[in-house]
């Protein structure tokens, strides 16, 4: 049995497996220019975030639909239990559907059909995460926020993703402060290529709660000392981190340095489709990696519920945290 995990940082257009991408495809009508899911695994080989982010819009094309949407969705999750995901909290890219025609309801109406049934259907509860993209403008943010109030109902926080480098957090401010307004829980992308900077302003100016990567935030001990004694979560994302050159391997990742610190780590998988696994993929590489002991994982599966969005259901949350405490580890914890 894997240990009990929540996953925090997760794209579900990031978990379009080439299989998938084309059998919608074939059922939408669109022509990929690939030759076969072969084809299209090989080209999941970047060398940095834009390279990812070209094809990871590219094929969104063969999303259309909220049927198209709903498996997507149920594909990760069943995906996600198989390794011990017991709580998700995930990021959807709206204005990158809205700008391909799709409406705003078709993606979350589409998504809700599994996420308002994954619990009895997979046994994971979960969030939705509405993330803007940094690098369109502002004003497309703000228009995106308001095309997304018909549906605060199922939709508990914003977040902010896609290129970081030259677009700073202060860009997006007025969304964030609308947001907030709006009761919305307030994640972003931060530290991940752009400088440490990126992380106090995403905290000053965006209000955040948690750091959507946050690995640069080690070359400011200043800046480590808050995020300790704020309790400021860390989403991190290890082989994502490899694929995308952010570390040049596993071993160097600082995730030990970090725990050590103090810091309130967990472990995600990003877009697993492209990054070469999903949760338990990525705890099982940081074990093999990085010599993790069983309480280091423990601990990890335990923070990932803590820095979940479970105040509206704190008695769930202890119940998940009361999993982690009673695992017991065998040969795996995938």
């Amino acid at each position: 049995m894997p240990l009990p995990k929540a996953e925090l940082h997760l794209h579900i257009e990031g978990t379009l497996e080439p299989e998938l991408a084309f059998e919608l495809a074939a059922r939408n009508g669109v022509e990929l220019p690939y030759a076969d899911t072969e084809a299209l695994r090989e080209a999941y080989r970047f060398e940095d975030l834009q390279s990812f982010l070209d094809l990871y819009y590219e094929l969104m094309a063969v999303l259309r639909t909220e049927r198209d949407f709903a498996d997507l969705a149920n594909a990760y999750l069943a995906r996600a239990a198989a390794q011990g995901v017991r709580h998700a909290e995930i990021f959807f890219d709206p204005q990158a559907h809205l700008a391909r025609g799709v409406s705003m309801g078709t993606v979350v109406e589409g998504l809700w059909r599994a996420l308002g049934h994954s619990e009895e259907n997979h046994g994971v509860s979960t969030r939705l995460i509405l993330c803007f993209l940094r690098d369109e403008s502002a004003e497309s943010a703000r228009e995106t926020l308001a095309a997304a109030e018909p549906y605060l109902d199922r939709i508990t926080g914003v977040g902010l993703d896609s290129a970081e480098v030259g677009h700073p957090p202060v860009k997006f401010r007025e969304v964030y402060e609308a947001a907030a307004a709006l009761g919305l829980r307030r994640v972003a992308h931060a530290g991940e290529e752009g400088p440490p900077e990126y992380i106090t302003e995403a905290l000053d100016v965006l209000g955040v709660e948690r750091v959507d990567h946050g690995l640069r935030c080690v070359e400011d001990p200043a800046l480590v000392e808050r995020l300790v004694r704020d309790r400021i979560p860390l989403t991190l994302c290890p082989l994502s981190n490899v694929r995308l050159r952010t570390v040049d391997t596993l071993a160097d990742h600082p995730l030990p340095a970090m725990l050590d610190a103090g810091l309130l780590c967990t472990v995600n998988s990003d877009d697993p489709a492209y990054f070469g696994g999903y949760a338990g993929d990525n705890f099982a590489a940081v074990e093999a990696s990085l010599g993790l002991t069983e309480e280091r994982l423990r601990e990890l599966a335990r923070n990932s519920f803590l820095a979940a969005f479970l105040e509206d259901d704190e008695e769930r949350r202890a119940r998940y945290l009361a999993e982690v405490a009673a695992y017991e580890f065998g040969d795996a914890v995938s």
